[in-house]
This record gives structure tokens, sequence and C-alpha cells, in this order.
């Protein structure tokens, strides 16, 4: 912390305001004094030892009083020149976006529970990030937008992972009662509007880029690509399609590729399946884009996976060096304070 003036013009013209007045009172003073013809000396009349006591503490509650006012009147003028105080450190900020982009087929449903779970664990250290949800079958659903307003993104994923959780067995979709299954049935709603086709993965990753700010569909440019903030998709699906998408894969990750959006796969489907080609093509679609792909082959949680890309994603966030100048005219006002009691004590002496 230094001391510095937030406005240094003001303390600079307080300060000749206030010479020109002690200069102006010092000449009028010292002018009445000579233009007056003597009538009786204080010296001469009161000249007990008493009276003579008095008159010399007179003298100096006087000169005392006036310094006072000098100080009193040179704190005024340097609190007009806003006393303040620059005060540095490191400041964590994260411009990042980031959208959970969840396929919802039955195959996958298990695993984006636990999905949905780690990042309710991790959103409670996000501190500047904007993260949203949307879930795709034949067609897509956005569960919530972007947004920074973390209690609103803790009820959403609290409640998503309560209605996903009958589904992680097929021993616990046997036991659902009907309400459970109404509930599942209301949150997949709007998933599946188009017949014979599930799990449409380039059309879901399409529509889970569209809630990122500078997307366009089908269309990417020098204006739509640059952006303020960097945008992920955390992509989690086991890559099984069934009829007939608008967009692959691949055409769907060329187009965020365009905008700087990158996708990061996550491989949500049995360990049986992951060395199937639809898995080696998923792998080679998203890493050849620049984005992360794991599995849980290495005998890692979906947890854990969801924590490595997140954590290789941090890189986004900064840390960087904060300076901040704040008004600081505590020990100036005090010192005020003080100055003008102890000339108030002065002015009841004198009256006296």
């Amino acid at each position: 912390m230094m001391l510095a003036w937030h406005w240094p013009w003001g303390l600079l013209a307080g300060t000749l305001a206030a010479l020109a007045f002690i200069v102006l009172a010092f000449a009028f003073a010292r002018r009445s004094r000579t233009g007056e013809e003597p009538v009786f000396s204080l010296d001469d009349d009161l000249n007990t030892e008493y009276a003579s006591r008095m008159f010399r503490q007179w003298r100096v509650l006087n000169r005392l009083s006036v310094a006072l006012m000098i100080v009193a009147l040179g704190l005024a003028v340097v609190l007009i020149g806003r006393p303040s105080q620059v005060d540095s450190g490191d400041e964590r900020a994260s411009s990042r976006d980031i959208v959970l982009c969840l396929d919802v087929s039955g195959s996958t449903l298990p695993y984006d529970r636990q999905v949905i779970d780690t990042y309710l664990e991790l959103v409670k250290h996000f501190e500047g990030e904007r993260i949203g949800l949307s879930i795709f079958n034949s067609t897509s659903r956005t569960v919530f937008p972007l947004t920074d307003d973390y209690a609103l993104v803790t009820d959403q994923l609290t409640a998503a992972s309560k209605v996903l959780k009958g589904v992680e067995s097929q021993d616990d979709i046997d036991k659902m009662s009907d309400t459970e299954y109404q509930s599942i049935a209301r949150w997949l709603e709007g998933t599946q509007n188009r017949k014979d086709a599930t799990s449409l993965i380039g059309d879901g990753v399409v529509s889970c880029a569209a809630m990122l700010p500078g997307f366009a569909y089908g269309d990417a440019n020098q204006t739509n690509a640059e952006r303020a903030r960097a945008a992920s998709i955390v992509l989690a699906t086991d890559n099984v399609v069934s009829g007939t998408p608008t967009y692959s894969l691949s055409e769907a990750l060329d187009l965020t590729k365009q905008t700087q959006i990158t996708v990061d796969g996550l491989y949500s489907g049995p360990k049986s399946s992951e060395n199937d080609q639809t898995t080696r093509d998923m792998r080679s679609a998203i890493e050849s884009h620049g984005g992360i792909f794991l599995t849980q082959s290495s005998g890692a949680s979906v947890n854990e996976l969801v924590r490595d890309i997140q954590s290789r994603r941090d890189t986004d966030a900064e840390n960087k060096a904060q300076s901040a100048m704040t008004d600081a005219p505590g020990l100036w006002v005090l010192a005020l304070v003080i100055i003008l009691a102890l000339w108030i004590v002065c002015a009841w002496r004198l009256k006296r």
C-alpha cells in the first residue's frame, strides 16, 4: 500500500487558497494595529501579579488557538485532495463458459448422473465460470442456460441427480414406481421428438454449441469467431447413433472449432464397448479437433475423468495482479477532529 491523491489539483488549489487567506488575514490585522492611536496600555493598567499572569495566559491561548486553526485549515485542504491508498494483490478471475452436453439415450443415462454429481461438487469452487446444461437424444432440450448463478445451478443439478437416481442399473429400473417413472419422463421431455432416431450426437453437439455466445448454425467467420471468454463443451455419450442426423459428429466439431469452442469427450458407456469402432471414431474426432477424450479403461471413475477434464481446462483461469485505488481519509479525519476539539477547548478557556 502507498499513499496517493485522488484529486491532486484540488489539493494544490486548496493550498493556494489557504495561503492567500492566511496572508490576507495577517495583513489586515497588522494594518488595523498600525492605524490605531494608543489610548492606554494593559501592561501599565494590569500591573498586578495576578493580572499579568492571566494576561500572559490569554496571549498563549490566543496564539495556540490561531495555530490550531491554521493546522485545521491545512488538514481540510488535505482532505480536499482525497487521500487514497493503492492496494495490490493477486486476484483469481475466470472467464470460461462450460456447457454440459449429455446424451440421455437409454444406454448413457446411468453415466449421466455421475457427470452431474461431479459438477455438483465442482461448482462449489467456481469463481466467474458460467455453466449451462443441455440434454439430447433425437432432439435437444436446454435444462438451464449459461449462468453464474450458482444457487440456481446447484438446485438444477441436484434435481437432475435425484431424477436419475433410479436408472443406474436394471434393478433400479425394475423397482421404479409410477411416480419415479413420471419424474424421469418429465425430465426427458423434449428429447425424443423424432421417430426411429436416438442419440443423434452431431445434432446434440450443435445444439449445445448454440448456447454459447458467437456461435451461428452452419456459419463461422472472423466476426463470430472472436470471443471474450473461453468456451468448452463437455460431451458425455457412447457415440452409438441410431437414425440420420442433420450433422455428423465430425461436421459438428468442424463448426465448433471454427468458432473457437473446445469440445471434450467423455465416453459414457460400458467398459466392454470401449474398443468398439464407434468409440475409436469418437476419440479420433474429438482429439483431431483439439479436445480431450477420456474413457474408464484406466480404472478411473467417471468422477475422476470429469475432474481430469476440468483441471486441464483450468489453465484458462488466470491469476492476475490487480491494483485498486481506494479512499483512505481515516487518519486525516481523526487528526482534524482532534485539532478542532483542542481549538474548542482553547476558545472556551479564552471566553472565560
